[in-house]
């Protein structure tokens, strides 16, 4: 019996989404490295790189040249091609928002932040921050292959809706996705073609851990808890194996609202004492015996303070009772999951940095897995993590799939 061979590129049009994955990972710097990864011939490495710079998105080092000493035929460096398309990243929050264009490997082309008191209708400032993004799109030229939004709550799926924005004054349920969608849309954002570019919401805590673990301090992790302060208010994410748990609906590691002092604050969620309020920046500031000015945001307000006036006392004090609340909070979390790495982002960033040795300590103190398995506690890496987060959400269909994408 005869069997017919598939043509080569064909046999590696599987491959083009994997292969696209790895470049834009960094984790194939080389299509020596390609082949290997991808586990197919030299030959097919080629097609699939040929293939994927064709459409754009990556560079082949046409003549590659040999490191100083070494021996044996120079592989053709890859990288991301410097002129490739974007994808438009959004991000609000309680004091504003910024739009972003985000390239292929979570290099940011170009971005436009906005300060703005939030209204109580999401539209408004859904609609700015994409007529933001629509005004860098204008004048970098550059294709737009998709948009992500980040917002200050948990989105329901599949419906796309904030459920709980508990600092913003909008109502349970905003359709934020269908109203980023509709913003696209009369903005005159479009793909290449001229089509509509598809649009996704999500968590920014759940977005900025997928950014890091794909180009942060999460890198090389199996099991990834994020947890970081926002402008108000803590957020947790869980990344497993590359994607995102999310559980049922889209609401899964809700850890703001873990209690860490039962006799602490009100939370907004009806109970008291949470890490949302006993942890964020404003705890932190009226613990130091600051009043809040209207000038900048808390968070830059309490990086500024723990920054300039750590030294004080007062300030001194205030960080460590945050540390060790935030400590008790990240024990009980690494007993119920058991991560291989602990990122945290925002004001507990900073907080790690002042003093790493007396974080680590408390959760050792309180975590089985803790004493026994020693959980490295990193902080964050990457600038504005929830919009390349945003970002690497708008690029999964082309990293999924990139000749469907494409054409």
């Amino acid at each position: 019996m005869t069997q017919t061979r598939t043509p080569r590129l064909e046999r590696g049009r599987s491959a083009l989404g994997p292969a696209l994955a790895l470049v834009h990972t960094g984790r194939a710097p080389t299509r020596a490295v390609l082949t290997a990864e991808l586990g197919v011939t030299r030959a097919t490495a080629g097609a699939v790189a040929a293939e994927l710079e064709a459409l754009g998105l990556i560079q082949v080092d046409a003549r590659p040249a040999a490191p100083a000493g070494s021996q044996g035929r120079p592989s053709h460096r890859l990288a991301i091609a410097p002129d490739g398309p974007v994808v438009l990243a959004a991000q609000i929050h309680a004091d504003g928002f910024r739009a972003a264009l985000v390239g292929l490997g979570g290099r940011m082309v170009a971005t436009a932040p906005g300060c703005m008191t939030v209204p109580a209708d999401p539209a408004h400032i859904i609609d700015a921050v994409v007529e933001a993004g629509a005004g860098l799109l204008r004048e970098t030229g550059r294709r737009c292959l998709g948009a992500g939004l980040a917002v200050p709550s948990a989105v329901a799926e599949p419906d796309g809706t904030a459920l709980n924005p508990l600092h913003l004054s909008w109502p349970a349920g905003a359709p934020v996705r269908a109203l980023f969608v509709e913003a696209l849309a009369k903005s005159g954002v479009h793909g290449p073609d001229g089509s509509r570019v598809s649009g996704v919401a999500g968590n920014d805590v759940n977005l900025a851990a997928l950014a890091e673990h794909r180009h942060g301090a999460g890198r090389g992790a199996q099991h990834l808890l994020c947890v970081a302060t926002g402008h108000r208010g803590v957020g947790g994410a869980l990344v497993l194996d590359g994607r995102l748990h999310t559980g049922s609906s889209g609401l899964a590691l809700e850890v703001g609202h873990l209690t860490v002092n039962p006799a602490g604050l009100p939370c907004h969620c009806g109970s008291r004492g949470c890490l949302d309020v006993e942890t964020d920046p404003l705890a932190f500031l009226t613990a130091a015996g600051r009043e809040p000015g209207p000038e900048v945001s808390l968070l830059q307000q309490s990086r500024d303070l723990l920054r300039s006036e750590y030294a004080d006392p007062t300030v001194r004090a205030a960080a460590d009772l945050i540390v060790d609340r935030l400590g008790l909070g990240l024990a009980g979390l690494v007993n119920i999951l058991n991560p291989d790495r602990v990122v945290l982002g925002g004001l507990h960033r900073e907080l790690l940095d002042a003093d790493p040795e007396r974080l680590r300590a408390v959760v050792a103190d309180r975590s089985l897995w803790g004493r026994s398995g020693s959980v490295p506690i990193l902080a964050a890496s990457l600038d504005h993590n929830s919009l390349v987060g945003a970002a690497e959400a708008a690029w999964q269909p082309v990293l999924d799939d990139p000749l469907a994408t494409l054409g």
